[in-house]
């Protein structure tokens, strides 16, 4: 079951890229990540009520579930859109491939948990093989003003997930179960987003083409409520590292889906980033812990 809860997290981001991408148009972006997240939260808290699933909860969980909102549902989206107007996607997922450091250091931080050394050996496989995916954007990019603005947008999208991640391990330990602190979560971070469009005067437009209500349905409901559902179900089966791990494994889906209709074109360095990409996947969620080089000798 952990097995399919993870290649199902992947394969639902992966395939979000090009949703994302079909929303791009007459919308203004940060209205589309609004209409998303607040389309999920009326769809998710409702239902949770209706079947009698939505937990008793105190004030001070709605406290949490208010950061976990920033965090998860508001203003990474906000940092991560932001930084994509100064840099490439590609250079934006290789940066947010960091998550996995910044989860190491504020598990150790926040939880006193420390990370495992096949963890870290994961972790070093993962963002190589991120930075091989694309290497060929951030070989074509210019290393100006403009460069250094989007990576900070994206450095501050990441800590801010990452943060997201220690939040929702203390919802956990509450007994609070991904649906409920999703349901309440997205709402407060729609709230949020909601704050953000009129301060900053974006219209409220909408689009009633196909391709757009489809795009906008898929992530609320599968890339949100189910996707987001299954990485917090993830963390508290397999750990904080583990589960972020999805974070650079999906990109590969959604290179292969741009493979298919976008005419996406492969080279040796985008063989290479998926070959160890898969390799650190294999390192990070396997039972294969390396022996202490004391004991192996001995055993030899």
């Amino acid at each position: 079951m952990t097995a399919f809860l993870y290649i199902a997290c992947i394969l639902l981001w992966g395939t979000s890229w090009i949703a994302i991408h079909m929303q791009l148009g007459e919308v203004p972006i940060l209205t589309s990540i609004f209409y998303r997240f607040a389309i999920a939260a009326l769809l998710l808290l409702p239902a949770l009520i209706l079947l009698k699933k939505i937990q008793k909860t105190q004030p001070v969980d709605h406290l949490w579930f208010a950061g976990q909102g920033l965090c998860f549902f508001s203003l990474n989206f906000l940092c991560f859109y932001h930084a994509t107007q100064y840099i490439p996607s590609g250079i934006v997922a290789i940066i947010f491939s960091t998550v996995l450091l910044f989860n190491s250091v504020n598990r150790w931080l926040f939880l006193r948990q420390s990370t495992s050394q096949s963890e870290f050996i994961g972790i070093a496989f993962g963002i190589v093989g991120i930075v091989l995916l694309f290497w060929r954007e951030l070989t074509q990019q210019n290393f100006g003003a403009d460069f250094f603005t989007g990576m900070l947008f994206a450095l501050l999208g990441t800590l801010i997930f990452s943060l997201g991640n220690m939040i929702s391990v203390r919802n956990g330990a509450k007994g609070i179960t991904p649906l409920t602190g999703n349901g309440y979560s997205m709402a407060y971070g729609a709230m949020v987003l909601l704050i953000a469009v009129f301060a900053t005067d974006t219209p409220l437009k909408f689009s009633f083409t196909s391709q757009y209500i489809f795009s906008l349905l898929y992530l609320a409901i599968f890339a949100s409520v189910l996707g987001f559902t299954i990485y917090l179900t993830l963390v508290n089966k397999i750990g904080i590292n583990k589960a972020a791990y999805c974070m650079v494994a999906f990109p590969v889906v959604a290179i292969l889906i741009s493979t298919l209709f976008e005419d996406y074109r492969w080279d040796a360095t985008t063989f290479s980033g998926v070959g160890v990409i898969i390799f650190g996947n294999f390192l990070m969620v396997s039972k294969l812990w390396w022996r202490p080089a004391s004991l192996a000798r001995q055993q030899s």
